[in-house]
């Protein structure tokens, strides 16, 4: 389980630097829910990175730390490539059901706007 649970973790940072945004259909549920966003699909996932990219177009996250246990990985990133600020921390949990990203929880350094 803990192999397929950091694969799916991956593999969705791998997506999100990439800019392949349809892949979320393949990463997430169909029910994905993002407890700091309060959103639910793929869809929304996708549309998030697309915001994302448009605001920072040159931003990547880097995996400095990941934690599995059972269907749960807890991941500490930094993302480069924001202007204007030291580079961003944020820490998620992820729970994955048959291979794929189920739920969300999330905390970041990133400020946006003034």
């Amino acid at each position: 389980m803990t192999d397929e649970v950091r694969a799916a973790a991956l593999r969705m940072y791998a997506a999100f630097n990439a800019y392949e945004h349809t892949a979320t259909e393949e990463i997430f549920t169909t029910d994905f829910f993002s407890h700091p966003l309060g959103t639910t699909g793929p869809e929304s996932v996708t549309r998030s990175w697309q915001q994302f990219h448009e605001a920072f177009p040159d931003a990547q996250v880097i995996v400095e730390d990941m934690v599995v246990e059972g269907n749960t990985a807890a991941v500490r990133t930094t993302v480069q490539g924001i202007p204007g600020q030291q580079a961003p921390t944020m820490l998620e949990i992820f729970r994955v059901r048959d291979g794929r990203i189920a739920e969300l929880w999330a905390l970041s350094s990133l400020r946006r706007g003034s």
